[in-house]
């Protein structure tokens, strides 16, 4: 069952495997508790979903309401235009159209970040110009050097995530007004804001209102991820009613599903209760950093969103730590390692319940650290410097753009690993293997008693025999010719760096799979892991308990 369960992760290419897939797996039709997918976990309340569970059957059986109907419900709640407001059947599809109609021959995105930004302008031809946000500054964005990427780049369109995912990074309003104002002359600019509700750093951090007056500007909003529905698919987006209208002229008359009008209908009935459950994912966010931070080795990255990005301890393969806290404890976690621009050391964290989070860390605690917080778990395989499954196979594409590897079989041989392990450090060597790698004729040529010594120092704490009496002095050994140098492995490969060449369309360049790969940190940076600074985290507050809205195991 174990291995069923676990394979399903290798069968799927940037996503986690779904729910249900798990639930089926599972043996009890249960699935396990779970810190991958971005829900929130308070919303609806039990009493909505009583409530939905009884027009259950009217529900699934008539049509819904045209979407312009559902639209201009929604927009009656958020006070906003219909004229400037499209609705999809989740961000997803309004991703798709956005790149169809919109996305001419080039787009800009700072990675990590959600998949579908890189891979569905690389499945229609585009070039994709990806920013690496940096691991040694907290993948924090700089939105000076982006512009400045995006201008020598030519790129048409930018997209910034706020928060970014999987990173939950922030920018203010401010900032992003600006940005929109220096690059007013792009064919497009994209403010995915799918995750912002769940934001405190600011009070109005929204840019929906500038992006109606710009020509040029578009802002996705989720509301799968902030309702805690993501099976329900529904999402919308604001722009000026030029754009806005492009897009809407394109989707299917019925793409909203009834039980996303049901939702969107009674939404004006639980206002304070939606308020309420935002407040319960923020405070649960302090909470759960918090508790995470105090394992040893574990960086914990600050986070804006209802998830957090932390890097494992030294030594600690992803794969292996998901696969184990899944069937060992039955906890769901995201493992990055086949995210662009991350690596297999990287989880991302869904906020949940206090109670859930106890649950988490005590996992963690006995996967990485056995029985006591000491060494993490090892890496899958010495000398590699790759996860494992599918994204191995992406990084080696990746390092040689497609081409293969010469001499691959005698790097192995060698022991010579793929390159410089790019975000992930090689295992240190033991000190049983250097001594194990003298040259044959050491011990020989440094005679009996010089190879007792040499033995005693190799087996610390190993009692000595008795001593023997000395023997009769023997002629001096023939010298033992000097053995040949052993072959030297050939250099690592240096991956490509750098975006995709002007010009280049991703088909006939780098595919999604071929760029999947780890981050690096800085040249000269120090190697020992620290939790990383909370800046932009607010300070922590008493709070009460959200009313009817308990913390479920």
């Amino acid at each position: 069952m174990a291995d069923n369960v676990t394979s399903l992760f290798r069968s799927t290419a940037a996503h986690s495997p779904s729910m249900a897939a798990l639930a089926r797996e599972g043996g009890d039709g249960t699935g396990p508790v779970d810190f991958c997918i971005p829900c929130n976990p308070y919303f609806p309340t039990p009493a909505m979903m009583d409530t939905m569970a009884s027009r259950l059957k009217d529900i699934i059986t008539y049509y819904p309401s045209s979407a312009d109907t559902i639209t201009a419900e929604l927009c009656n709640l958020l006070q906003l235009p219909p004229q400037a407001v499209a609705m999809g059947n989740g961000s997803t599809e309004l991703i798709t159209w956005i790149d169809h109609l919109l996305v001419r021959e080039s787009l800009a995105i700072p990675v990590p970040t959600f998949g579908r930004w890189t891979d569905q302008p690389m499945e229609t031809g585009k070039r994709v110009d990806m920013f690496p946000l940096q691991e040694s500054s907290g993948f924090a964005l700089d939105l000076a050097q982006y512009a400045e990427f995006i201008r020598t780049r030519g790129t048409r369109v930018a997209v910034i995530c706020n928060p970014n995912n999987p990173d939950g990074g922030f920018l203010h309003k401010h900032a992003l007004v600006q940005f929109m104002d220096a690059m007013a002359d792009l064919d497009l600019i994209v403010i995915d804001e799918s995750f912002l509700e769940f934001a405190d750093a600011e009070q109005e951090p929204s840019v929906v209102q500038e992006a109606m007056i710009r020509p040029n500007v578009i802002v996705l909003r989720s509301l799968g991820k902030n309702f805690g529905l993501h099976g329900i698919r529904f999402g919308y987006m604001v722009a000026n009613p030029s754009l806005a209208g492009r897009v809407r002229s394109m989707l299917p008359k019925w793409n909203l599903n009834a039980f996303a009008e049901y939702v969107v209908f009674m939404l004006k009935e639980h206002g304070a209760e939606y308020a309420q459950s935002l407040h319960q994912v923020r405070r649960d966010r302090l909470d759960m950093a918090s508790q995470l931070a105090a394992l040893p080795g574990l960086t914990v990255y600050p986070s804006q969103g209802n998830f957090l990005f932390v890097r494992l301890p030294v030594g600690a393969e992803g794969t292996v730590v998901r696969d184990r806290m899944l069937t060992e404890h039955r906890i769901l976690v995201r493992e990055c390692g086949n995210k662009i621009g991350s690596s297999s050391r990287f989880l991302r964290l869904v906020v949940r319940p206090q109670v859930d989070v106890r649950r988490l860390v005590s996992g963690l605690e006995q996967v990485l650290y056995g029985t006591r917080r000491g060494a993490a778990v090892p890496e899958l395989a010495q000398g590699t410097s790759y996860s494992s499954g599918t994204a191995a196979v992406d990084r080696l594409v990746g390092q040689t753009n497609g081409a293969g590897m010469q001499d691959l079989a005698a790097m192995a041989v060698g022991g010579g690993g793929m390159g410089g392990g790019v975000g992930m450090p090689m295992p240190v060597a033991q000190p049983m293997a250097v001594a194990a790698a003298a040259p044959m004729g050491m011990a020989a040529s440094m005679g009996p008693a010089a190879s007792m010594g040499t033995a005693a120092s190799m087996g610390a704490g190993m009692p000595m025999p008795a001593q023997m009496p000395a023997p009769a002095p023997m002629p001096a050994p023939a010298p033992m010719p000097t053995p040949p140098p052993a072959p030297v492995a050939p250099a690592p490969f240096a991956p490509p760096s750098g975006p995709t060449p002007v010009g280049v369309p991703a088909r006939g360049g780098l595919t999604a799979a071929q760029v999947r790969g780890m981050t690096a940190p800085a040249p000269g940076a120090p190697q020992e892991l620290s939790q990383a600074p909370a800046t932009g985290w607010p300070n922590a507050q008493s709070w009460p308990n959200a009313a009817g809205m308990g913390q479920t195991g």
